[in-house]
C-alpha cells in the first residue's frame, strides 16, 4: 500500500486532499503541530506531531513515505520550512526516494517581489518561489502545480475588509479564484501518477475585478458598505495589475465566485 505524507495536512487544502487520497486506498500520515488526542490514527489516518519551522518530528513522519504532499505554506519562510522537510528525507535516505508533490501559486515566477512595501503586501508570492526552488534542487522526483487564490481566501479577506465603513478597493487589482476542493482533487490526482515537474496551471474559471468580488460578498451577506479606489505603489503590485497572477488559459476550476457564495 502507497504511503502518503501530507503536510500541513488540516489545513484548508490538505483536510481535503487527505480524504481523497485515503479514499484512493492510499495509507494517509499527516505532519500537524497538534495531533488528535489521544489516539495517534483517527478514521484510518495517522497522525505525527511535528513543525516545520521549528524543524521538530519531520524525521518520524518522512519515514517510509512514498509521496509527500506538501501543502503546509506561510506567507514566510515557505522555503526554510520546504528545506527542513527534504533535509529529514536526505536524512533517512530512502531508496527509491518518494515523489514531492508541491503546491504553490499562479504568479510566483511572475510576481517581482523586492522591497519592503512588496514585501508586506505580495510576500506570499516571494515565499512560494523560494520554496519552489528548494523543490526543484532537492534532488528528489517532484510535482508542483500552481493554483490561483482559493474562494476561501477571497472570502477571509472580503471579510475583513468589510468589517471597515468604507472599503478600500485596489484599482487595477484582479483575481481568478478556484474552489480549493477542486484543486485538492487534481493535488490528489497529481500525488497518485509519476513525477512530472512544473505541470499546467490551475484557475478558476472567471477573472473578477476586487470591487466585483467584495460587492459578490456583501450582497451574499445581505450588508451594504461604500467602496473607494486605493491605487498600491510598487513593481509587484503592477505586475498583479497587469495579470501576473492570473492563468486564463488555464481556468480549468468549474465553480464560480458566485456558486461558492451561494453555499454559504
Amino acid at each position: 500500500m502507497t504511503c502518503i505524507l501530507v503536510t500541513g495536512g488540516t489545513g484548508t487544502l490538505g483536510r481535503l486532499v487527505v480524504p481523497r487520497l485515503r479514499s484512493a486506498g492510499c495509507q494517509v500520515r499527516v505532519l500537524t503541530r497538534k495531533a488528535p488526542a489521544p489516539a495517534d490514527t483517527v478514521d484510518g489516518i495517522e497522525y505525527v506531531t511535528g513543525d516545520l519551522a521549528a524543524g521538530t518530528g519531520i524525521d518520524a513522519a518522512v519515514t517510509g513515505a512514498d509521496v509527500i504532499v506538501h501543502c503546509a505554506g506561510t506567507s514566510k519562510d515557505d522555503d526554510v520550512k520546504t528545506r527542513a522537510l527534504t533535509d529529514a528525507v536526505r536524512r533517512a535516505a530512502p531508496e527509491p526516494p518518494p515523489h514531492l508533490v508541491f503546491i504553490s501559486v499562479v504568479g510566483a515566477d511572475r510576481v517581482p517581489v523586492r522591497g519592503a512595501l512588496d514585501r508586506a503586501t505580495f510576500g506570499y508570492f516571494a515565499s512560494k518561489r523560494a520554496a519552489e526552488v528548494v523543490v526543484t534542487e532537492s534532488g528528489l522526483p517532484w510535482t508542483t502545480l500552481r493554483a490561483t487564490q482559493f474562494h476561501e481566501l477571497i472570502l477571509t479577506v472580503a471579510k475583513a475588509m468589510t468589517k471597515l465603513p468604507v472599503i478600500p478597493a485596489p484599482a487595477g487589482f484582479r483575481f481568478q479564484p478556484v474552489a480549493a476542493a477542486e484543486v485538492a482533487d487534481r493535488l490528489s490526482e497529481l500525488a497518485l501518477g509519476s513525477p512530472a515537474g512544473f505541470v499546467p496551471d490551475m484557475a478558476g474559471p472567471k477573472v473578477y475585478r476586487v470591487p466585483e468580488l467584495i460587492r459578490g460578498y456583501l450582497g451574499a451577506a445581505g450588508k451594504r458598505r461604500p467602496l473607494i479606489p486605493l491605487w498600491v505603489p510598487g513593481g509587484a503590485a503592477r505586475a498583479v495589475r497587469g495579470g501576473a497572477n492570473l492563468a486564463p488559459d488555464q481556468a480549468i476550476g468549474k465553480q464560480t465566485w458566485e456558486e461558492f457564495l451561494a453555499q454559504l
